[in-house]
């Protein structure tokens, strides 16, 4: 693109839609903000559940350099509409179909793997998992669908039992599932947290509650965590999900784009472990107190 014809904005898509968690998506949107100042660039926030109809609207009328996107769906509409456009732009996630289109995203399937080889190090044999909501499911959330088949298929591989619960957000909801987990039939020696911040801190909550350890009883293990493990009621280890270097790499891949042309590709960024010391090894004769 030609310097003088650029307007030194990027427009953000970021579509705010279904139960969604507003302190992780706004903590997407600052980081894009921050790295967009950085390079003197304004943003320009388009946040209507009908995502498609602003970047239609911004792309044709040349209203901005560039687009970045969040909250990625695998079916997203929004695909089609950047390859038709040929505007400089960079998804934060993955579709399904990512073909002829930039993206940046966390190496969701490579956390999941890692969490279940995390446990099985420690002997744990048999695990629970706190999802996001359903309704993350049934709108095709690809980064759920990633977490998933790898964390289950891992799982097999390993030779684990598992057992899933996906609450709404909401304390209650949270409480209700840990102890549908703890009361499986599989008597799960270690729980893994893939859910917003409200949910994993009543999930501990409950599990302190009931009277159990962490990790002397239960090991816990927050993956893609979107919040600080050690701010939960115990300080919980982690794969964190990297807001600043996900969004570094959006609006960066996207300025290069406005610089040198359209580029395409899917960046996965690797999953870091932080160790809090909340996974230990799996009880023997694991004791599960019965819900009060």
């Amino acid at each position: 693109m030609l310097a003088g014809a650029r307007t030194h904005i990027l427009a953000l898509s970021a579509p705010m839609r279904g139960e969604l968690h507003l302190p992780t998506h706004m903590r997407f949107v600052t980081e894009v903000l921050e790295r967009a100042r950085e390079s003197d660039y304004d943003v320009l926030l388009l946040v209507t559940d009908e995502a498609s109809s602003g970047i239609d609207r911004v792309s044709s009328s040349s209203l901005v350099d560039g687009i970045v996107l969040m909250g990625v769906d695998d079916d997203d509409d929004r695909a089609a509409l950047i390859r038709d456009a040929g505007v400089p732009a960079t998804f934060i996630g993955v579709p399904a179909d990512a073909h002829d289109l930039a993206c940046v995203d966390l190496d969701f399937a490579e956390a999941a793997r890692r969490s279940v080889r995390t446990l099985a190090e420690q002997g744990h044999r048999s695990v629970g998992l706190i999802e996001h909501p359903q309704s993350y499911t049934d709108r095709n959330a690809g980064f759920v669908r990633r977490f998933d088949d790898a964390f289950r298929a891992e799982c097999v591989a390993l030779g684990l039992e598992i057992v899933v619960e996906r609450p709404h957000l909401g304390r209650a909801h949270a409480a209700s599932a840990v102890d549908a987990i703890l009361g499986s039939a599989i008597a799960p020696t270690a729980l893994v947290l893939h859910c917003n911040e409200p949910v994993a801190e009543a999930a501990v909550e409950r599990v302190l509650e009931r009277g159990l350890s962490v990790p002397g009883d239960l090991s816990v293990l927050a993956a893609c965590a979107s919040y600080d493990g050690a701010a939960l009621p115990v300080p919980v280890s982690s794969f964190p999900l990297p807001f600043d270097a996900m969004c570094r790499a959006a609006v960066g891949r996207t300025l290069q784009q406005i610089d040198s042309g359209r580029t395409v590709g899917v960046d996965l960024l690797p999953p870091h472990y932080v160790d809090r010391g909340s996974v230990a090894a799996a009880a023997i004769g694991a004791r599960v107190p019965t819900a009060s």
